[in-house]
């Protein structure tokens, strides 16, 4: 689509490489999903929503998870007003198109929690009071993997309603030059002739964003694909029938995690420029939908076995149509 790619080209005038993270980014635009991003510091998560807010002229805000946040510091609360005797209500930065979450594992169950409405249900209700937020509404939240002290853990319960995790990497060697050329030349002292790189630009609205949406409607998929989606699922909850150890898996997949592969494999089609679902558009994005959705037993862990080396199991003993 000529949208998509003109949106992907202003983001990478911003960001180098990552480009998993910028199509998750879309995909959790296309289909009103919200993304987890697992990464280090400084392999611009925030870079990354910051510019797509820009880009699409739509409201961004972002919340520095701590373990002294209160939900009303996240979903906004009643204020009394002294001179009118009344109490009114004061939005927080929840009210938003695009909200980053940073470091969600700071901040304690309580807090984390506050969001589950707003991200399931679209609406956040203060008081008495209940308000629809606008659309399109994306919460990209950031995990910090080396941190050991001062971080919660995320319940299954919030986990699962994010359609994708990504695992964020380092960049490579080569990116990793031309992210050191592109700082260099914004700082005004790369090249001798002063060249600034060229800054994102808007090219599409709110508009554009829910018309794609309504596009996944018309991709193609076959009986023998969506069974395929299926049975994927199913591995988890029965991998004895797919010669997996059943002892590895202590929780299977919730129906959740079919309906969401089944909205990012069309979104993947969309992406590629194609009006129908193929297997391999469902097992581009199979771990980022799965990996934080089942839960591994303590014997697989013992044997250093993750979830994503379950998932490239079912990948590999599920038939592919």
């Amino acid at each position: 689509m000529e949208t998509l790619k003109k949106i992907k080209n202003e983001l990478k005038k911003a960001i180098i490489g990552q480009d998993k993270m910028i199509d998750a980014l879309l995909i959790g635009l296309i289909t009103e999903g919200h993304i987890l991003i697992e990464g280090i510091p400084g392999v611009a998560k925030t870079t990354a929503v910051k510019t797509l807010g820009k880009v699409l002229n739509l409201d961004f805000k972002r919340v520095q998870f701590t373990p002294d946040l209160i939900p009303s510091d996240i979903l906004g609360g009643e204020i009394y007003i002294i001179e009118k005797d009344e109490f009114r209500v004061k939005k927080g930065p929840i009210f938003t198109n695009l909200l980053l979450a940073d470091e969600i594992n700071r901040a304690p169950a309580k807090v984390q929690s506050a969001l589950l409405e707003a991200m399931q249900e679209r609406q956040v209700t203060i008081g008495e009071h209940t308000f629809p937020l606008d659309r399109p509404f994306l919460v990209m939240a950031t995990l910090n993997p080396i941190e050991e002290e001062g971080v919660y853990h995320l319940p299954e319960a919030q986990l699962d309603r994010f359609i994708m995790k990504v695992i964020v990497d380092y960049p490579s060697e080569e990116e990793e030059y031309q992210i050191l050329k592109l700082v260099a030349q914004k700082e005004g002292f790369g090249d001798e002739n002063g060249k600034k790189p060229e800054e994102p630009q808007q090219v599409a609205t709110k508009k554009d964003i829910l018309n794609l949406k309504e596009k996944l409607k018309h991709i193609h998929i076959d009986k023998e694909v969506e069974e395929y989606i299926v049975n994927l699922t199913m591995a988890t909850r029965n991998p004895e029938k797919y010669g997996i150890k059943r002892e590895y898996i202590r929780l299977g997949l919730s129906p959740r995690a079919t309906i969401n592969l089944y909205k990012v494999s069309k979104a993947v089609a969309l992406l590629n420029e194609k009006d129908y679902v193929t297997p391999a558009d469902i097992l581009m994005y199979v771990k980022e939908v799965f990996r934080h959705r089942f839960l591994i037993s303590f014997q697989a862990e013992a044997e250093g076995i993750t979830t994503d080396h379950i998932i490239d199991m079912i990948i590999e003993k599920v038939p592919i149509p």
